[in-house]
């Protein structure tokens, strides 16, 4: 069976190439070049994952994503000729999972998308009900409010458990600081990135009370946090 992948960009010479690059790794690429068609073949292809170029003709790529996280979590890497800050993290507000900056190396965006999807599969492994998760050698239980490495219970705030819950629970995902803020605290709450960022602080502390080489909570500087499983450990 053929897994597609979907390359979106205006430009031939970079849907060519990263359809070359794509083949590759063994996917039949998909082309669109604006963004109402990138829509029409996601529906009528359902690729694995999207390459999306941000600047497209008719509909960017902003917009692209934020219809199809409407409904599916494909992955999505943003290409962007724009590297500051706040496009990244618009980006991966809206939804996407990653972003690439152009100019770009091919070999490099495969890498990403091979790190994404393998991120994927490790979700499907996941042990998740309504209140419990258990991935790695964590168990974090939204009904007791508890927190365990290896059967030891850290004690934890009700704050640091659900931090666990979001992190943990979407191993490699990427989230910025206002997607903690507006999802642990509330789109009303009176605050601002540093809030996160001591927050952070302080569990890491905690967790550094017991050993964990299999996992850890990884800093992307200008960005967030993303909770990153050691593969060669785990």
């Amino acid at each position: 069976m053929k897994e597609y992948i979907l390359i979106a960009d205006d430009n031939k010479d970079i849907t060519d190439i990263l359809s070359n690059y794509a083949k590759r790794e063994g996917y039949e690429p998909i082309v669109a070049g604006d963004g109402p068609q990138v829509e029409k073949l996601f529906h009528e292809y359902d690729p694995v994952a999207i390459l999306l170029d941000v600047m497209m003709p008719y509909k960017d790529g902003y917009e692209v994503c934020r219809t199809i996280r409407e409904e599916s979590s494909v992955p999505i890497i943003l290409i962007t000729a724009r590297g500051e800050d706040y496009d990244k993290i618009m980006g991966l507000d809206i939804g996407a999972d990653d972003y690439i900056v152009k100019p770009f190396s091919p070999s490099e965006v495969m890498a990403r998308l091979r790190a994404i999807l393998r991120r994927i599969n490790r979700q499907e492994g996941l042990e998740k009900t309504e209140n419990v998760l258990k991935v790695s050698n964590i168990v974090v239980n939204l009904e007791e409010y508890s927190f365990k490495v290896d059967e030891k219970r850290i004690p934890l705030t009700k704050k640091e458990i659900e931090t666990m819950w979001a992190l943990a629970g979407n191993p490699g995902k990427v989230f910025t600081r206002d997607n903690l803020l507006d999802s642990l605290w509330g789109y009303d709450y009176y605050g601002d990135s540093r809030t996160v960022d001591s927050h952070i602080k302080r569990l890491r502390a905690k967790l550094d009370t017991v050993e964990h080489p299999e996992w850890a909570i990884k800093t992307i500087w200008g960005v967030g946090y993303k909770f990153e499983i050691n593969e060669e450990e785990s």
